[in-house]
């Protein structure tokens, strides 16, 4: 099964799951600000990932810039931020078994999946 951790405002996430849809017929699509990822929950999606907290931030998110930019933050630090925020969470994200991607790259998710 494929999971999607999708934004339907996202331009790049719809894209990614029109994609991914043509492709797959067993996906489950997790709508991440509907119903947001816990801790243990980014814990996991980053190591699928195998990607540093900073690295699934969007830094150029209001909510970013307004209150975590230029501040030293631990991982976990930015860990909760993005459970208390996951609009700051960067998206798609593709989900297959242990390993995920974020999925902006048409030809890099038809690779992974």
């Amino acid at each position: 099964m494929i999971q999607i951790y999708h934004n339907p405002r996202c331009g790049k996430s719809r894209n990614c799951l029109a994609f991914v849809t043509e492709r797959e017929q067993n996906i489950e699509i997790i709508k991440y600000l509907d119903t947001p990822p816990t801790k243990a929950d980014i814990v996991k999606l980053l190591q699928k990932l195998n990607l540093k907290p900073i690295q699934l931030v969007r830094t150029k998110e209001s909510i970013w810039i307004e209150n975590y930019k230029n501040k030293t933050l631990t991982d976990d630090a930015i860990i909760k931020a993005m459970a208390e925020h996951p609009i700051l969470i960067e998206r798609p994200i593709v989900i297959k078994g242990d390993k995920a991607i974020i999925g902006r790259i048409p030809e890099e998710v038809a690779q992974f999946i």
